[in-house]
């Protein structure tokens, strides 16, 4: 949460002339706002539909920006097999000011400590999945995606892979 996955990721898009997939996006657009889905359904409501978003967008294929607890899930993660992980990470201290007032269901009571815990207890998922790492605290967004562009043109070899999913840290 607050990596800057989904601004990176339409950048990185963008620059490979590829389609772009937010998964919340596709979430919230299909089946209404993310609050109400863990409130009225809980979060492993939240994970399947998750899950099947990431399914439909990684057959469309580009640049798949997914929400830092898709992971979690291993539907999610047996859909992402194959794809190009990218690893957006973010400093408690630069984050903190992205994420002061969000609706995020799992920071609701807790701000920065809850971002701080559940980045503890999914870094191992996280450092496990990750092709590439690339850390957004105190670099423009711009070098970021020069960056992952120029990486994922270098996988994207012979023997690369060919799809590009863009993972944020929580």
């Amino acid at each position: 949460m607050g990596a800057g996955k989904s601004s990176v990721g339409k950048r990185v898009a963008k620059a490979l002339g590829v389609p772009f997939t937010d998964t919340d996006r596709v979430i919230v657009r299909e089946h209404g706002p993310i609050p109400g889905i863990f409130a009225d359904r809980g979060e492993p409501a939240f994970r399947e539909l998750e899950a099947q978003a990431v399914r439909t967008a990684m057959a469309t294929g580009g640049v798949i920006a997914v929400g830092g607890g898709a992971v979690t899930h291993v539907a999610t993660r047996e859909a992402m097999a194959g794809a190009a992980v990218v690893l957006l990470t973010v400093s408690p201290e630069a984050v903190a000011d992205r994420i002061a007032g969000s609706d995020r269901p799992l920071l609701a009571n807790g701000g920065i400590d809850a971002w701080q815990t559940i980045m503890d207890e999914r870094a191992a998922t996280y450092a496990e999945l990750a092709h590439a790492v690339f850390d957004t605290s105190r670099r423009p967004m711009s070098h970021v995606v020069d960056d992952v562009v120029a990486w994922l043109r270098l996988a994207d070899g012979p023997t690369g892979p060919s799809s590009t999913t863009n993972e944020g840290a929580p």
